[in-house]
């Protein structure tokens, strides 16, 4: 068994030699990259609208502040902020005490003038009666008749004076002019006021108009007509309208153009005195819109990639630059770098590099 071994062992290395002198198998060559699926979307155009965005304040035509007609403490107010008043509505009073003194006192007057006239109705019409029957002279006569003018006169000057007096009375109980909406009320029970204190506002909530003010750079595109929508803060369309005045001047101020746009909308939607967003469409033109998603961002510069066909018949990611213009819902407008047909590719994009091969599903 020993020598069994050894002969094994002796033998074996020429056996293993012809294998181990085989010559090496080549090499096959390196397969190519495998193609990504990518989502893609055929760049088509759609209508854009060329839009800037300004504040803009909401008036009532019909916006007033109360002020007293006479001075004196307030005795009553009987309204407050955000009331809704009618026309004609009694709302706060002033002492009428004085007033009231003056016209009672007239009054009084005016009843002794009275009396007097009532004599003097009566005497006239006796001496007229003398005179009829030869008693009395026609001077006498006259003398009557003028005295019974001027007592007649002196008592329709008191009447005159009373009713001057009782329309001052009315002053001092102060009313709304019209309906509407009390504003804020910065007066207090008690406070002493003059005829240039303000006591409150009153807005009429429709025939509303919103004042935006342009831009002088933008002069030469502001028209009557041009479409204005309203926004609310999450940027929802509250009302479409159009501008329907604008002003010859520029104010020295905000260096802007005013424009008004009237505002139909409920109070429930837009209310006098309100801050908005008021969105100037300048013009819609045809333009390539594409998903947020499609975007991506290096350098401060926007690119997308575009599924490109190859000479072999097969797709490539070629990356390019695009400019972008206004944002359409979830999506941007395009204004330079794609054309209509374009294979937009919409799916992978982080993990796309330039002409990395791609094979389109859609």
């Amino acid at each position: 068994m020993r020598r069994l071994f050894f002969l094994i062992a002796f033998i074996l290395p020429f056996v293993l030699v012809p294998v181990g002198c085989k010559q090496p198998v080549a090499a096959s060559a390196p397969a190519t990259m495998q193609a990504l699926p990518v989502q893609t979307l055929e760049v088509a155009l759609s209508p854009v609208e060329q839009s800037s965005d300004y504040v803009a304040t909401v008036k009532s035509r019909r916006s007033t502040t109360v002020m007293p007609q006479v001075s004196g403490n307030l005795t009553q107010i009987l309204v407050k902020s955000g009331d809704h008043v009618q026309a004609g509505q009694l709302i706060m009073t002033v002492d009428p005490t004085r007033q009231q003194a003056l016209v009672d006192a007239q009054r009084a007057t005016e009843n002794q003038k009275k009396a007097l006239f009532d004599y003097a109705t009566i005497q006239i019409e006796r001496q007229h009666k003398l005179f009829d029957a030869g008693v009395i002279s026609r001077d006498a006569l006259d003398q009557a008749d003028q005295a019974f003018k001027n007592t007649r006169a002196d008592w329709e000057a008191t009447i005159a004076t009373r009713k001057s007096l009782e329309e001052q009375l009315s002053y001092y109980r102060i009313k709304a002019p019209f309906e509407g909406t009390v504003g804020d009320v910065p007066v207090h029970l008690g406070d002493y006021v003059t005829t240039a204190s303000a006591l409150t506002t009153v807005d009429e909530n429709k025939d509303l108009e919103a004042y935006i003010y342009i831009p002088t750079e933008r002069s030469a595109e502001v028209r009557p007509g041009l479409p204005v929508q309203l926004l609310d803060p999450s940027g929802k369309v509250v009302e479409t309208t159009s501008v329907d005045f604008l002003s010859p001047q520029v104010d020295s101020t905000l260096q802007g153009i005013l424009v008004k746009a009237p505002v139909h909308s409920g109070p429930e939607a837009l209310r006098s005195a309100q801050l908005v967003k008021a969105r100037i469409v300048w013009k819609t033109s045809p333009m390539p819109v594409i998903p947020f998603l499609a975007v991506s961002r290096q350098g401060g510069q926007s690119f997308v990639f575009l599924a490109v066909k190859q000479p072999d018949g097969h797709f490539a990611a070629h990356q390019i630059s695009v400019g972008l213009g206004e944002t359409v819902g979830n999506s941007y407008s395009v204004s330079s770098g794609l054309k209509p047909g374009d294979k937009l590719i919409v799916s992978g994009t982080q993990f796309l590099v330039d002409n990395m091969p791609v094979q389109p599903l859609g």
